[in-house]
């Protein structure tokens, strides 16, 4: 690998106080695995591999695209601890290989896809996840993560931020961008019911707005158009007022945050995976990132029209309390300059 932004990364993850001696011997499925969180999943395990002699984890990475995958993939495709597997997670999963660990990462998370493809970004949170807690069932699987989102708290009072795992505000069903927040409530709801009625050992994370080297910078989300703006050195065009406020973590500390939930989170609790130190409105932070790269002269301009293929968010702001993984051991370390810096560098190396 010749990035040195994602070695870093991955170095800071390792070195993190986890009982990564868990994984030792393990099978480990990952689903989505050509998604931004998922592929950086994949390739800690693998770093694992490299970096701590004897572990032998074999990670079996689960996607649709096998083009893009063998691409994202390219340095891994002739290891014997990775496995690439091209399906569907609608599909049911048939394998006879034990399978010790599982997390299920594939979901439509972009607001395009809610538009163009409501019914698959269901599909994969709710048909994908039964599918999934069925496995692990059978395989007797020793742990289960559910990527869930901080989209399911829904309408929720400003005032009533930073927000626990335990308030919510309203989603109304038949609006059409409920097919990602309503889904994601369902999932977490079959896991529990999976981990009551059948003991599947489920956790699950609601991570909140994640960024850093690797994310898609066309899925349309707002920080990854600003970075956009800046590798293209073009200047920063805000399709809304900018006021909306958003709390962004670094891709390290929010890997870090999923292994921790995985390797000692409480079995059938849900985990808020965040940076609350890392609050700003969207206006603020294309201000910040112009003046980051003051070389560049680029300017921030509001220019409010309608994008037909983007669903907006109702959510005015969203941040995280995250006492609970805080008790766990897990504390964000990445400030939001330093990331944004990290991310923005990285892309020099693709």
């Amino acid at each position: 690998m010749s990035n040195k932004i994602v070695i870093e990364d991955l170095k800071k993850i390792i070195n993190s106080d986890l009982p990564w001696e868990n994984f030792k011997n393990k099978n480990v499925l990952i689903t989505g695995a050509n998604g931004f969180l998922p592929s950086y999943m994949v390739r800690t395990l693998l770093f694992l591999n490299d970096s701590k002699k004897g572990m032998n984890i074999n990670i079996f990475a689960l996607v649709r695209n096998k083009e893009k995958a063998l691409k994202k993939f390219a340095e891994y495709k002739n290891r014997k601890d990775f496995k690439l597997i091209v399906q569907d997670v609608c599909e049911p999963f048939k394998t006879s290989d034990k399978i010790d660990f599982i997390i299920h990462s594939a979901s439509q998370a972009s607001p395009k896809s809610y538009g163009k493809d409501p019914v698959g970004t269901m599909a994969a949170n709710t048909i994908g996840t039964y599918n999934l807690l069925k496995l692990a069932y059978e395989k007797k699987s020793l742990g289960f993560l559910f990527f869930s989102s901080s989209e399911v708290y829904g309408l929720l009072d400003p005032e009533k931020m930073p927000i626990n795992e335990d308030e919510f505000g309203n989603v109304n069903p038949i609006e059409l961008r409920s097919c990602y927040s309503e889904s994601k409530r369902a999932g977490e709801t079959l896991c529990i019911s999976w981990m009551h009625q059948y003991g599947v050992p489920v956790t699950i994370v609601r991570p909140f707005h994640n960024y850093g080297p690797g994310m898609a910078l066309d899925d349309g989300r707002i920080h990854a158009d600003i970075v956009t703006s800046i590798i293209t050195k073009k200047n920063i065009i805000l399709n809304s007022d900018g006021k909306a406020q958003r709390a962004f973590c670094y891709i390290s500390d929010s890997i870090t945050g999923f292994f921790t939930v995985l390797l000692k989170g409480e079995k059938g609790v849900a985990y808020n995976i965040g940076n609350p130190s890392g609050e700003i409105s969207i206006k603020n932070l294309a201000n910040m990132m112009v003046k980051l790269f003051p070389e560049l002269k680029l300017k921030v301009i509001i220019n409010q029209k309608i994008n037909n293929n983007y669903i907006k968010s109702k959510v005015s702001r969203i941040c995280p309390d995250i006492s609970k993984v805080n008790s766990l051991g897990w504390f964000p370390k990445i400030n939001l300059k330093e990331g944004f810096i990290r991310t923005v560098e990285s892309y020099k190396y693709d």
